[in-house]
């Protein structure tokens, strides 16, 4: 019988795309997580009991620092849809540009050798869509193909991996230059005060993340297999409800234990089905989501905080960055607990749809 180890090799030496680099940027601006305990009673129209309740979900949200593009005076100020999206088209230009060129020189790559560019944001509204601005400012090829991703949310990270790696399959020896940005201060809204918009105030920040995916063979993890999974009748789990004052999130209180009751047998269906084992994973890349979501994966999964300690330290450091936020993950396990050559990770993030994305990685 062959051993693991055998056929462990024998998926290195395949050809599959590889993570070849890995940048972030972020804006210059900080919220701490004092700032949000200062500000939340004078913005929000709540009783003070409600206050305090929101102060003990501050604590536990475990998010110390987040990044915006703005102060926080003015991130806090309503302003017109039109003006945030004009906000969110200028900002999202100018962090998107300076991760793809951070990640381009770490590859010691040139624009004019990107074969697709994969756009991710879910944060605001631009068409043309950021990778037409970046062709005209980076000088990409003029044939380099583009697909923008705009409504997957938390998720979309992980899918334009896996999408990256699915293009390659079918152009070896190409390269696909993923981006994303998102800026959810730009969606803060100081009259809402459903629970949904309050934890969002609390969770997310602002941030720009890119990644190369090379089909040519090099050093890196590689994708071996992607899989989504859309979570029945679910619609209503998360999204965005745009209105004339613009984008009011939506998140079903109870995600995480929708989450943690089917992760399980949804992470050893995709393993099984790739000739993989529980234990053969040795890197856990998971978008946390929040802190509650997080501890009910690793629950599920048999984990322990030191297992999934990347995903806590984003959270933590940078709160939720949306679809950036498994590519900041993705970038921790990089530089600082890279795996050993032949070992396995495994990526998952969730979003909108309700969707999970899954994808099988292995270091060389």
């Amino acid at each position: 019988m062959e051993s693991v180890s055998n056929r462990s090799a024998e998926i290195v030496e395949t050809s599959h795309p590889t993570i070849a680099a890995t940048a972030t940027a972020l804006p210059p601006y900080t919220i701490t997580r004092d700032d949000v305990k200062y500000y939340m009673g004078r913005v929000f129209d709540i009783p003070e009991r409600r206050v305090e309740a929101m102060m003990s979900i501050v604590d536990n949200a475990q998010v110390h620092k987040r990044y915006a593009i703005f102060p926080i005076d003015y991130t806090i100020e309503p302003r017109a849809l039109s003006q945030t999206n004009n906000e969110y088209i200028e900002h999202a230009v100018k962090l998107g540009r300076e991760a793809a060129e951070k990640c381009l020189e770490r590859a010691g790559v040139k624009a004019d050798e990107i074969d697709l560019i994969i756009t991710v944001s879910c944060t605001g509204f631009m068409i043309p869509s950021l990778d037409a601005h970046l062709i005209n400012l980076m000088g990409f090829r003029s044939n380099v193909r583009r697909m923008p991703f705009t409504e997957l949310g938390c998720a979309a990270g992980a899918m334009a991996l896996g999408r990256a790696a699915d293009f390659l399959k079918a152009q070896p020896g190409g390269k696909v230059l993923v981006i994303s940005v998102e800026l959810p201060s730009l969606t803060f809204q100081r009259k809402d005060i459903s629970q949904a918009n309050l934890i969002s105030s609390i969770l997310f920040g602002d941030g720009a993340a890119a990644v190369l995916v090379s089909g040519e063979q090099t050093r890196g993890p590689k994708i071996l297999v992607s899989e989504t999974y859309t979570f029945p009748d679910s619609l209503g789990a998360m999204g965005f409800d745009l209105r004339d004052s613009g984008f009011h999130i939506l998140l079903a209180k109870d995600v995480p234990e929708m989450i943690g009751g089917k992760i399980g047998g949804l992470v050893q269906g995709f393993l099984e089905r790739h000739g993989r084992k529980r234990e053969d994973i040795k890197g856990w890349i998971l978008h946390p989501g929040g802190a509650r979501l997080l501890g009910n994966i690793e629950a599920e999964l048999g984990l322990c905080k030191c297992d999934t300690q990347p995903s806590w330290d984003i959270l933590a450091n940078f709160g939720n960055l949306s679809s950036a936020t498994i590519l900041f993950i993705l970038q921790e396990w990089l530089e600082k607990r890279p795996l050993q050559a032949g070992e396995y990770a495994m990526a998952a993030a969730f979003g909108p749809g309700f969707s999970a994305e899954f994808l099988l990685l292995q270091w060389t």
